[in-house]
């Protein structure tokens, strides 16, 4: 009734009232007068009609009211002329127009509409244009306000996404709060991709969205969209570690099979490392499940050589196959995966494993020509005459290839094939073999390879093969894995997943990982003295002391003429650790510890400073022992020392050296001159004394001829300089295949050697 009586309160309506006798006012006039008439009536007309209409405006309409409340492009204005409070949504893409979505006489009402708006629009104008029409605005209005708790579950855009989904993928977190706690958004319903606010919860980029999905988990958590992806396939596909770990707190399921098998296998296949740990330590029975394609495991999948060490380090089956009998090694050679070929061979993938067809890897190999996948198969025992389902060999594949590649087969095939090592010491044997290993850090890999062949050749264990022992720093590692039954061919594989964990960062690197290694190779608490046979020596330099002194590491008592140290009447000088007290893993690491690569361990430095060959020493310390056998009257012990064997790490090419001058420089130049000639200097004095070959081979070899010993020095020339710390499988690969072809050459030599080892 106020609005009727403010009409006839009107000015102009309250004159024509008033002119007497119903005279017909000017024409202009009435024309003035209808048009406010219009005017006037149609407010009125508005005002009782829908209130919730909406309708396209500017908003420099509104300049003049008064701002209520505003929630992002919502504004709520205090309508001065009308005296109502219209509710504009801003045009995000013009904010010159926008659209009234109602208009209430009230303030509580329009209040509360307000609220119901704010909460549940913004998913739907910020996504689509879609949404910015009339007639769509005005649908999804009258949806919030009738169905409120239907709308937060409602496909509104043109993807099928409801408001959940959307605020799901802005990460709004207001406004989820607002779905989930308070309009209860279903989480299993579907967008036209299958996919559920789950799926877009992961591709967002705050892991809390999730949280607050996961504390009301439903169906949705496990549900597979139209691509057989769960939310837990898509986060490991994306490499959201941080959601895969939401997703398994709150129970996502790690055995729903997808396209390309389980979350693990998704994770393998797009190298995501973090998700995939996360999988298997919450599940480590991940590791053997089989994609329902290939019938493959994880390690099938992976992709490069950390993803597989992922896998193998929790302990699972290097060699186990899929659906039509192929390994993961099959796999690697196949994609040409050399890094990972080298992982699955030195953690003991079967290098001869028939797969497809009856192929090996090396079948595979040879008909891809890849060299150094053939050298390295080749090095890890794969025999080349071993016929897949068509009677083919890698040998007669390979005589269709290059020259170079029917050598390598022809080199190969010098081989012993595979044997049963007999660990039985001969007892009868009269005299005593010495076994003599030098130092080399990584290089100890040809060693290796020397005494596989020896191995192979002899058809016995290197430990009953020798009666002494003799190694420094990688040598003397060498010479306690020989002495605690540990096979050559797992020493292989270990020193090259060593090299990974031990190498890292820079000079001198960190004694942790070596000394971890040692500690798990060897055991923590393992004395020397606990494995009797063969008696084994390690060199160490006692560096506590001017000059420094060379100890023996035993697992026997010493001579007594050796008791150490040697300058008795100094009483400073603290005695080195009895055998029978000194831990296997402190003895290999102070033979080891090798100047400028790791700090001293204790007082020791590595061995090889004063015998990195530790042949004459090893042979001087026989002598002396017995000798003290004579002098205690116990000479029926004593055993003539027969047969020496000395293996080398492999010798560096000579190059030649420009410079080693050293003097006072004048001007620039010299000193430039001056600091190449101090480098070259320096170096040269460290390889001489180093230097396990030339004169320390030569008087070794003099002194065994004089007393009557067969002398056996076996190491290979190597093509290029490697390194102590080399971390590089191609060139290691390298050194290991020179080293069998060196063993090819000698074989002759070898032979000599095995038949007086075997000799009674």
């Amino acid at each position: 009734m106020g609005d009727r009586a403010r009409l006839t309160r009107d000015p102009v309506f309250f004159q024509t009232e008033g002119e007497g006798g119903g005279a017909s006012p000017p024409a202009p006039r009435r024309m003035q007068f209808f048009g406010r008439l219009v005017n006037t009536l149609s407010s009125v007309t508005n005002l009782f009609s829908n209130p919730f209409r909406v309708k396209e405006v500017a908003v420099a309409d509104y300049s003049s009211s008064g701002r209520v409340r505003e929630e992002r492009q919502l504004i709520l204005f205090q309508n001065a002329s009308s005296r109502t409070w219209d509710c504009i949504l801003v045009n995000p893409r013009n904010a010159q127009s926008g659209f009234r979505l109602f208009q209430l006489e009230t303030e509580a009402d329009a209040l509360v509409n307000f609220q119901q708006y704010s909460s549940q629009l913004p998913p739907f104008y910020e996504s689509s244009n879609r949404i910015l029409h009339v007639e769509v605005l005005q649908q999804l209005t009258d949806l919030i306000r009738n169905h409120p708790s239907c709308c937060a579950n409602s496909r509104e855009n043109e993807e099928g996404c409801t408001p959940l989904h959307l605020a799901c993928r802005k990460g709004d977190w207001e406004i989820l709060v607002e779905l989930v706690q308070y309009c209860h958004a279903q989480m299993d319903v579907t967008d036209n991709n299958g996919e559920t606010a789950f799926h877009y919860a992961v591709q967002s980029d705050n892991s809390q969205v999730l949280q607050l999905l996961g504390k009301n988990a439903s169906a949705g958590l496990n549900q597979v969209n139209h691509q057989g992806l769960t939310p837990l396939h898509l986060a490991c596909q994306l490499g959201k570690q941080d959601m895969v770990r939401v997703l398994l707190l709150y129970n996502a399921r790690c055995n729903v099979m997808g396209p390309n098998g389980y979350p693990i296998h998704v994770a393998m296949k797009f190298s995501q490392k973090g998700c995939a740990e996360m999988i298997v330590s919450m599940d480590s029975s991940q590791i053997h499940s089989k994609d329902p394609r290939y019938g493959a495991s994880p390690l099938h999948w992976a992709k490069n050589a950390e993803m597989a060490r992922l896998l193998l380090k929790r302990g699972c089956d290097v060699n186990s196959t899929s659906s039509v009998g192929n390994t993961a090694l099959h796999v690697a050679v196949t994609r040409n995966r050399f890094d990972c070929v080298i992982v699955l061979l030195t953690h003991g993938a079967n290098a001869e494993a028939r797969g497809e067809h009856g192929n090996t890897p090396l079948h595979l190999a040879v008909s891809k020509d890849n060299m150094e996948m053939i050298k390295a198969l080749l090095v890890f025992g794969a025999e080349v005459d071993i016929p897949n389902d068509f009677g083919e060999t890698p040998a007669f594949i390979a005589s269709k290839h290059s020259k170079q590649l029917q050598d390598l087969v022809h080199i190969s095939r010098a081989r012993k094939p595979a044997f049963i090592l007999s660990s039985m010491r001969d007892e009868k044997r009269t005299r005593d073999h010495l076994l003599c290993l030098d130092g080399g850090g990584v290089k100890g890999l040809v060693i290796i390879q020397l005494l596989i062949a020896i191995e192979k050749a002899s058809g016995v264990a290197t430990k009953d093969l020798f009666d002494w022992v003799a190694g420094t720093s990688t040598g003397g590692i060498l010479a306690l894995a020989i002495v605690h039954s540990k096979s050559m061919a797992y020493m292989r594989g270990v020193y090259f997943r060593m090299k990974d964990e031990v190498f890292r960062g820079s000079r001198p690197y960190e004694s942790g990982p070596l000394e971890e290694f040692l500690k798990r190779e060897f055991g923590e608490h393992t004395k020397m003295t606990d494995v009797k046979k063969p008696k084994v020596m390690l060199t160490g330099t006692l560096s506590d002391r001017q000059p420094a002194e060379l100890h023996l590491f035993r697992n026997y008592e010493a001579p007594e003429c050796v008791r150490e140290p040697h300058v008795g009447q100094n009483v400073n000088l603290k005695p080195p650790t009895q055998p029978s007290e000194q831990l296997v893993w402190r003895a290999a690491r102070s033979s080891g510890a090798a100047p400028t690569y790791f700090r001293p361990s204790g007082r020791f430095l590595d061995g090889g400073l004063l015998a990195n060959n530790p042949t004459l020493d090893a042979m001087t310390e026989i002598h002396e022992y017995n000798q003290d056998l004579i002098r205690k009257g116990q000479g029926s012990k004593v055993k003539k020392l027969s047969v020496v064997v000395s293996l080398g790490t492999g010798r560096s090419p000579q190059v030649p050296v420009t410079c080693v001058d050293v003097f006072r420089p004048s001007n620039p130049w010299e000193l430039a001159k001056t600091v190449l000639g101090a480098k070259e200097l320096g170096k040269m004095v460290v390889d001489c004394c180093t230097d396990p070959d030339g004169r320390a081979v030569d008087r070794a070899r003099a002194w065994c001829e004089m007393a009557g010993i067969q002398y056996f020095r076996l190491n290979p020339q190597l093509g290029t300089d490697i390194m102590l710390d080399e971390v590089d499988d191609t060139v290691l690969v390298n050194a290991l295949w020179e080293t069998e072809v060196y063993i090819y050459e000698h074989r002759e030599q070898l032979q000599e050697l095995i038949q007086l080892l075997l000799s009674p």
